[in-house]
């Protein structure tokens, strides 16, 4: 049995703690633009097209001169780029009435540094919100993506009644101490992605193989 304890004690000497996300960004806005992108996409495709993007629109002011037809030529290798198409440009108006709309260094008012104030911006719901608050500002919020919903059970951290990300992050933010609450999404989400994944996890080098009942 894993307990919280020991994964947040042993994983995070196995992976980089300075890197906060593997997804490319320039500023708050466009990590933001990066989050609704990556859903239901690996980073590294979301990477792929970011820089040239973020090169000709890194602020929500350009964003919104590059056009909706403009962002969808750039993102449409993107699953559902249609629709985070309409969510980047509706952010982007959103905060076009905010100070340095057109600044390449944009960061969010304080008011936005609150996860319900964040959740009243196109495109931007409960995983993202927690996901940018937990990134940019330390904010002890859970991003439940596909690798920590599955470790979380996997481990039995949460249970088949915990079927849904915010009931996943609601019953994580419990049971895990609140003395790792600000590292959990990046060491859950770097381990499930590099060493606990899905089909055949790296019990071999995995720091945590010692107590997992899954480790041949």
């Amino acid at each position: 049995m894993i307990r919280p304890d020991d994964f947040f004690t042993l994983v995070p000497p196995t992976i980089d703690m300075n890197i906060r996300s593997e997804l490319y960004s320039t500023n708050e806005f466009t990590f933001t633009v990066a989050v609704v992108l990556s859903a239901q996409a690996t980073d590294k495709k979301v990477n792929e097209v970011t820089p040239e993007l973020f090169r000709i629109a890194p602020t929500p002011a350009r964003m919104i001169a590059l056009g909706i037809d403009g962002l969808k030529e750039h993102i449409r290798v993107i699953s559902f780029f249609n629709n985070k198409a309409k969510s980047i440009m509706g952010l982007a108006a959103a905060l076009m009435e905010t100070p340095g709309a057109d600044d390449p260094h944009y960061t969010y008012p304080d008011a936005f540094h609150d996860r319900d104030k964040l959740m009243t911006l196109p495109g931007v719901g409960q995983k993202t919100a927690n996901v940018v608050m937990n990134v940019l500002w330390g904010a002890p919020n859970v991003g439940v993506d596909t690798h920590v919903f599955r470790n979380a059970h996997r481990y039995g951290w949460v249970g088949d009644a915990e079927n849904t990300p915010e009931k996943v992050e609601e019953k994580l933010l419990t049971v895990i101490p609140a003395k790792y609450h600000a590292i959990v999404n990046h060491v859950m989400v770097l381990h499930g992605r590099y060493t606990c994944t899905a089909l055949r996890p790296k019990c071999g080098v995995c720091p945590l193989r010692h107590l997992c009942d899954m480790a041949g």
